[in-house]
């Protein structure tokens, strides 16, 4: 018996943006100046991660190199060679309230 499920689906990945693809943000996230909706822009970057950086910038007074953001929890090395292409530190280091 044919099953249309496996069809529709890969249909349906490849007609949303997002499912098919990771995401990506269209400019470099400021880890400085960036909101949590901001961060969430990021390849699989959710709420809990966007939260422990800006956290993280809070305690620490912002980030001085973007590899910093491998002192959060729930990024490592592999998570960062991800995002390392989207993430700047912009000219301050003060960040956004």
């Amino acid at each position: 018996m044919f099953n249309p499920l496996p069809t529709f689906a890969l249909a349906l990945a490849l007609t949303l943006p997002g499912l098919a693809a990771e995401r990506a943000p269209q400019r470099p996230i400021n880890l400085n100046t960036a909101t949590m909706t901001e961060l969430m822009q990021l390849p699989r970057v959710g709420a809990k991660t966007a939260e422990r950086i800006v956290a993280f910038r809070k305690q620490h007074g912002g980030f001085k190199r973007v590899e910093e953001v491998m002192n959060v929890k729930g990024i490592g090395e592999k998570s960062f060679s991800r995002l390392k292409p989207h993430l700047t530190i912009g000219a301050s280091a003060a960040p956004r309230k």
